[in-house]
């Protein structure tokens, strides 16, 4: 008796948690598309796959395309005949604060990370009702504990995590788990990604004292040694897809779940806004 593998589809998997993920639901037996926006970008992916022994199928999703996604789903449908997971990773940071951003800065991080995940999800609801499937979303500490200069990708992040707390008891009434991954400081190139200009940021303006100590502390928290690695944070990421019962809130590491609940036990917001304001002091 023949037994088709299960399909996931992740997001973002060009480098960090998403490639890690990729390669790890390999070796674990799932039929895996990875996709990123850009294929020219996969040679890592393609490495790492090759040395941990394992295929995947690479494809071009692009989250903030709807037409892309569409194309996407259906493909993986057409060519695997179903979608048992998916996994929400892409996304992009953003360093900034109200007077520095413009609107149209908060709707560019918006786009990629909130309804990028919302495209990415709706088009995949009805083949993961078909399979009794999982949703898992990648978010971060950050969308559940504010940071300085983080205010759009947070409200991002936030927004991310309402939206799947606010609709997991509604597709649990049809089979489908919705879970959401929150890292904390993982050693990848999405603080690399984020593409502030530091200097001319922190030459300037009234923010530029509080930003440039952000920016210090930050930077040192992901040295390396500092930092979880990609493949250890992908860990919880396998915990969501695997474990009989997930949880909706899985964090991937001792630190990031003590960063978290300081938040959820912190009905006042006194203690969090005490903790970020020594970032910055």
């Amino acid at each position: 008796m023949t037994t088709t593998p299960r399909t996931v589809l992740i997001t973002g998997t060009s480098s960090g948690i998403g490639l890690a993920a990729a390669v790890a639901t390999a070796k674990a037996g799932w039929r895996t598309v990875a996709t990123l926006r850009d294929t020219t970008r996969a040679d890592a992916l393609r490495r790492a796959a090759a040395d941990a022994g394992v295929t995947l199928d690479i494809r071009q999703l692009d989250v903030t395309d709807a037409d892309s996604v569409t194309a996407a789903v259906d493909g993986v449908i057409a060519d695997h005949g179903r979608l048992d997971a998916v996994v929400n990773n892409a996304g992009a940071g953003h360093l900034g604060t109200l007077e520095t951003d413009t609107v149209d800065d908060v709707r560019d991080v918006m786009e990629v990370n909130f309804f990028g995940v919302l495209n990415v999800s709706r088009a995949a609801l009805p083949h993961l009702r078909a399979t009794g499937g999982r949703l898992v979303t990648v978010t971060s500490v950050g969308g559940v504990v504010g940071q300085p200069f983080n205010e759009a990708y947070c409200a991002a992040k936030f927004a991310v995590e309402g939206y799947m707390e606010s609709l997991a008891p509604v597709t649990r009434t049809l089979g489908v788990s919705v879970s959401v991954v929150e890292p904390g400081a993982v050693a990848t190139e999405f603080v690399n990604n984020i593409g502030i200009d530091l200097g001319a940021d922190m030459a300037a303006g009234p923010y530029s004292g509080a930003l440039r100590r952000y920016i210090d502390r930050t930077t040192e928290q992901f040295k390396d040694g500092n930092a979880q690695t990609p493949a250890a944070a992908a860990e919880a990421v396998m915990e969501a897809l695997h474990a009989d019962r997930p949880a909706f809130r899985i964090q991937t590491s001792d630190w990031a779940r003590s960063f978290v609940g300081t938040k959820l036990a912190d009905t006042d917001g006194s203690a969090v806004q005490e903790l970020t304001a020594t970032w910055i002091a």
